[in-house]
């Protein structure tokens, strides 16, 4: 029985039964299906499927298009070609990230934006307040999608019984090509540090995939998976989440993303990055592993000498990495890899160390 006033997405009533559901971001969606642990190891081992179609699509047309998605856009879409993806942030006036969102460059008049299913229904609205005198056409087609991610070392090889010569598509690339006979995006992309595809479907189908996907996978050994392993997975690779790691009250430098910072054009929020880039950062997002017993979670006290100096934005303890581990923010003066902090957890002291990210690193 659906929670009153969720949202489903296409795929809904493929698990309703079978998978353990929660509200995300006004959501119903699985948190697991057989286990966390089981889904997480499902991905790094063989491969795992999850549906993703909670996050919102926007399509950018006309003659502006790529001059508008610069603006808006912190990386720099002239460095790719037609056919490439790109991630960056859209950053308020103030320099803090709306939103981290994945740009899908068709053409020079035309660019397709994945964002965050919390952020959908802001950033629409809030793009379209950026137009200016653009001649761009912004669409929501947000409802006319599902979207299912297939991650892990088998994904290429079972989405390529779906789509021969899926191998072609090259990393952080895209095609349209018809899949089961309807018009998809199929990129290569995701968010747990595996090889994979992220694809773009039209909802009224979506479920023809689902099925094909895991009828098609199981010799593979693929699992569908839910939110619980992608937030391990995406931790393990230290991946921030919007409303964890980025807020509107976080910048890409804070966060560590200054790699996604096209420096050579203008957008909205470069005054604000080139000030910290000369006064310098107050605080740094670094990971840490914990030396003492005990998980750090979010929002719990970061310390040193006795005062605190940050908070915890995300942590737990992961199935392929040995120490429990977390992300947060702490004063500039404490980010070096190895300093020590402490971490306050329920009113004890607990003893971290700041180590470099992603935590988990792949065999070979």
């Amino acid at each position: 029985m659906a929670e009153q006033g969720l949202k489903q997405t296409p795929l809904y009533p493929l698990y309703k039964d079978t998978g353990r559901l929660v509200d995300f971001a006004g959501w119903e969606l699985p948190v697991y299906f057989k286990g966390i642990k089981d889904e997480h190891l499902a991905v790094r081992e063989r491969v795992g499927i999850f549906d993703t179609s909670h996050m919102g699509e926007i399509r950018i047309l006309g003659r502006d298009a790529l001059k508008f998605g610069q603006r808006v856009f912190t990386n720099d879409l002239a460095k790719i070609a037609n056919g490439k993806a790109q991630y960056g942030e859209l950053l308020n006036f103030e320099g803090g990230i709306i939103d981290d969102v994945i740009f899908y460059k068709i053409g020079e008049t035309e660019l397709f934006v994945c964002v965050n299913a919390s952020n959908a229904e802001k950033d629409f609205p809030w793009m379209l307040e950026q137009k200016a005198g653009d001649s761009v056409e912004i669409l929501n087609q947000s409802p006319e999608y599902a979207q299912i991610a297939v991650q892990g070392p088998q994904a290429i090889a079972v989405f390529s019984k779906l789509l021969p010569d899926a191998d072609k598509i090259g990393k952080f690339a895209f095609i349209s090509a018809k899949v089961l006979g309807e018009p998809a995006i199929v990129a290569r992309t995701g968010y747990t540090g595996e090889d994979g595809v992220e694809i773009f479907y039209p909802a009224q189908k979506a479920t023809q995939v689902w099925v094909a996907l895991l009828e098609k996978g199981e010799a593979d050994g693929l699992e569908p998976c839910g939110l619980g392993a992608r937030d391990t997975l995406r931790l393990e690779m230290g991946y921030p989440l919007h409303g964890h790691e980025i807020t509107e009250k976080t910048t890409p430098l804070e966060a560590g993303l200054g790699w996604t910072v096209g420096w050579n054009k203008n957008f909205i929020g470069k005054d604000v990055l080139e000030k910290q880039k000369v006064q310098g950062l107050q605080r740094k997002r670094v990971g840490m592993n914990m030396v003492d017993k005990g998980i750090a979670r979010d929002g719990y006290p970061i310390k040193a000498g006795g005062r605190v100096i940050g908070k915890v934005t995300s942590g737990t303890k992961t199935p392929c990495v040995d120490l429990p581990i977390a992300m947060g923010y702490v004063e500039t003066a404490f980010a070096e890899l190895g300093k020590e902090v402490m971490v306050e957890i329920r009113g004890e002291d607990k003893k971290a160390k700041v180590v470099a990210m992603p935590f988990y690193k792949k065999k070979g």
